[in-house]
């Protein structure tokens, strides 16, 4: 592995860190140790780099923010590709925003209520790339980014870019195209809000900030939900009905403050937050007979 990270090196691709600590490349602050993390400059740099590491078996992954994924405990033998250098931002018609899939999600919504546009301010709090926030579908206060996506550029299988348009992109609840042709990468995100008034923009941003510290846990590292709600109920609540709020392993805890949270509130391993996620899905359907399906993805448990 050494020299083909070696190789990887030379090939000029974008900045390269090595043996690094997931803890900094998941919000749970939990993981092993990455082998290499890269940052492509460019397409053409990423496309290079996907060649490389398909002909030569690598395995690799490409990740956002980390704030819906979960690292074992193990080492990742293979690459991490961060899309941070696709960081382009622009403003152009009345309504519309082009932005690059390594954008976060919080500075964009932020950046789009200042400049008076509306349909953004789910976003507000949710600590995802653009690109990550897509690929999930990400959403809360009953929108999600299937509402206000208009195209979506992306790299193919067959290293070709296209834009995928609004419909093509199969938004569903906390699902998407992507989450189901993996091999498609996201580059860039067309976004169409709608003009409205910035105060009452503001106002709006403001109030859910008050109602997102009152309700979550947002005092310890955690990936916000771990399961999605079931039709017609509360995957918190099933959970706090089962007597599973504040039970603890480890350093992990299922928050005392909102039981579809899960925190590190003390130094977690990955372990320990893998077990209660299992916990609280085992233990609802076990009682409840609801098969509670988790929104996280785990990575590197095999």
């Amino acid at each position: 592995m050494k020299e083909k990270i070696n190789k990887i090196k030379e090939m000029g691709i974008g900045r390269v860190e090595e043996n690094v600590s997931l803890k900094e490349y998941s919000t749970y602050k939990a993981g092993g140790i990455a082998r290499m993390v890269i940052y492509p400059r460019n397409t053409t740099k990423l496309i290079k780099l996907l060649k490389y590491l398909k002909s030569s078996e690598i395995p690799f992954k490409v990740i956002g923010y980390g704030s819906n994924i979960l690292f074992s405990d193990k080492t990742y033998e293979g690459v991490l590709i961060k899309l941070n250098e696709f960081d382009d931002i622009e403003f152009f018609g009345r309504n519309k925003i082009r932005v690059g899939a390594g954008v976060s999600l919080i500075k964009l919504s932020l950046m789009a209520c200042k400049k008076g546009l509306t349909g953004l301010e789910f976003a507000t709090g949710i600590p995802g790339s653009v690109g990550g926030s897509v690929f999930m579908n990400a959403g809360a206060y009953k929108s999600d980014m299937g509402y206000v996506v208009e195209t979506v550029k992306v790299l193919t299988p067959k290293y070709e870019v296209i834009n995928l348009e609004n419909k093509e992109m199969d938004f569903h609840y906390r699902s998407s195209f992507l989450q189901k042709h993996r091999d498609y990468i996201c580059l860039e995100v067309v976004f169409k809000l709608q003009k409205g008034k910035k105060e009452a923009i503001e106002e709006v941003v403001s109030e859910r900030r008050e109602r997102r510290l009152a309700s979550q846990p947002l005092e310890y590292p955690s990936c916000g939900s771990v399961f999605r709600n079931p039709p017609d109920n509360f995957a918190g609540k099933l959970i706090e009905d089962c007597g599973l709020k504040g039970f603890k392993k480890g350093g992990a805890m299922v928050s005392n403050k909102h039981a579809n949270f899960i925190v590190n509130y003390k130094n977690a391993k990955s372990s320990d937050i893998k077990y209660l996620i299992d916990l609280c899905h085992d233990t609802v359907l076990k009682e409840n007979g609801i098969d509670m399906k988790i929104e996280q993805e785990f990575v590197n448990w095999e």
